[in-house]
């Protein structure tokens, strides 16, 4: 019993290191990103012809 005693505090010091060790830090060169982005759009109106006269008829509304 007193030997077991005594192999208890052994195994749980050799068990303790293989505890893996997880470490966050942060990068010590700062993080680039290159965004070579090309952006096109199209805008589409469709209008109703009663619209589109009042539109023609009024052209000092916009």
């Amino acid at each position: 019993m007193k030997r077991i005693s005594l192999l208890m505090p052994a195994i749980a010091m050799l068990l303790s290191g293989c505890i893996p060790r997880i470490e966050v830090a942060a990068p010590k060169e700062p993080i680039t990103i290159n965004m070579n982005v090309k952006i096109e759009h199209e805008i589409h109106i469709k209008v109703d012809k009663d619209v589109e006269a009042l539109l023609k008829n009024n052209s000092d509304l916009f």
